[in-house]
């Protein structure tokens, strides 16, 4: 007969499966259907806008990838909103042929503000753009991006996210498991997504909104501590599908230090849950009203595995500790509840490594590293998403305002060093 813990664990997982299965689905199609070739019929103007802060260090080497763009050099703009810098960004941004906006203020903080404060200056000068491509500072692109991305915007997607790959996959654990992350988020998530015509998730950097939606929104509209997520999910309920396109490649840092990877994902995981106070229910509500699965897919994407797990952690942890109290009383319960634990994390590294090997196979060519390097970090692959485990729960319970803090970006390659 199973103990409590074990029966326990056992309908947590069931649960897990019956909110994630389809995700299988998501692995399978990617790896045996390709998304179907596509072409424009013209070339769309657009902008390009950069949010920067003290950035002098790598924004150069993204404005140089962008002119590199096989692409009609009219047709394609650079601003750069140099959001309260103290170092010379905004200089550096010029000399590189960029626009610039600088912008001073110290009570709204944070990339979203900054996006708004472009948004609203590059509109205000009418130069017929059709849509806006959002780019972070230490981006780089392939030659191809802003072209591969033009023909999924001819094809009447309004909002497009795109392949984001790695300037420093070997750097560390830490680096890496991001990578892996985001590379599966591309190939195993918004591919699929794409192939199925249902809607995909922005993801931080690299994607493009149309001039209808920034002019409909009266800017940039969104300021939760994720506000690619709140305009992702924003969009789903109201029925605005999100594009991907997998041949528009671009390499982002990671962040290498874990204190920055905490004070990072602390605010991601904090704002996880602030997107789901604000739209919790209109998402829930669309699912079973509108009948749609992009609003379950997203629902899904927020808020199940951060609570279950959570809520895993907290009876596991109490009945490890009842145990430990009545040890001499109860001793088999102390033994159970160990191995129960056990085997869940067990279960869990598993689940999670096969994801990472998966990724890593797949996409192995694209990705910048040194093959023992590779394999090395898809056995830590787990151990990196097992960390998000503290974060979250120091984010459920930390009351203290948590806000915006730029990251250092010192990886100053050029997009030729990195594609060598």
């Amino acid at each position: 007969m199973l103990s409590f813990i074990s029966m326990f664990n056992l309908i947590i997982f069931i649960i897990f499966t019956a909110f994630y299965s389809y995700q299988i689905y998501y692995v399978f199609l990617a790896l045996f259907k390709k998304s179907k070739d596509l072409y424009a019929s013209k070339y769309h103007k657009y902008a390009v806008v950069i949010a920067a802060r003290n950035e002098s260090a790598v924004i150069g080497h993204l404005i140089k990838s962008i002119e590199k763009q096989n692409y009609p050099r009219d047709l394609l703009d650079i601003y750069v909103v140099a959001d309260n810098c103290t170092d010379n960004t905004a200089e550096v941004a010029k000399n590189a042929g960029a626009h610039v906006f600088e912008r001073f203020n110290k009570h709204f903080i944070g990339k979203g503000y900054a996006l708004d404060y472009a948004f609203k200056n590059i509109m205000s000068k009418n130069k017929g753009y059709e849509a806006y491509f959002v780019f972070d500072a230490d981006n780089l692109l392939d030659e191809n991006y802003v072209s591969e991305m033009n023909k999924v915007f001819d094809k009447g997607y309004k909002i497009i996210t795109s392949y984001r790959n790695s300037k420093n996959y070997d750097t560390n654990w830490l680096s890496a498991g991001y990578s892996l992350w985001f590379l599966r988020e591309a190939q195993y998530l918004n591919n699929p997504r794409m192939i199925l015509n249902t809607g995909c998730a922005i993801s931080g950097t690299g994607f493009l909104v149309s001039d209808d939606i920034i002019r409909k929104n009266k800017g940039w509209k969104h300021h939760l501590l994720t506000e690619d997520i709140e305009f992702t999910i924003d969009n789903a309920i109201r029925g605005e599908k999100i594009g991907y396109c997998g041949n528009a490649v671009i390499y982002d840092e990671q962040p290498y230090l874990f204190r920055q990877s905490w004070n990072q994902r602390l605010r991601w995981a904090k704002g996880f849950y602030q997107v789901f106070a604000k739209y919790g229910m209109d998402l829930i509500k669309a699912i079973f009203t509108k009948k749609s699965f992009y609003c379950y897919d997203m629902f899904v994407t927020i808020m199940p595995a951060l609570f279950l797990t959570l809520i895993s952690v907290a009876v596991n942890l109490t009945v490890f500790l009842l145990g430990l109290i009545s040890i001499d009383a109860y001793p088999r319960l102390m033994e159970e509840t160990l191995g129960a634990i056990l085997l869940s994390i067990f279960n869990s590294y598993m689940v999670l490594f096969v994801l990472g090997l998966v990724t890593t196979v797949t996409e192995w060519k694209k990705i910048n590293a040194l093959p023992f390097k590779k394999i090395k970090y898809m056995f830590t692959f787990p151990i990196f998403i097992f960390t998000y485990l503290p974060i979250s729960i120091a984010a459920l319970f930390k009351f203290k305002k948590i806000e915006w803090q730029p990251i250092s970006h010192t990886i100053a390659k050029t997009i030729e060093e990195l594609q060598q």
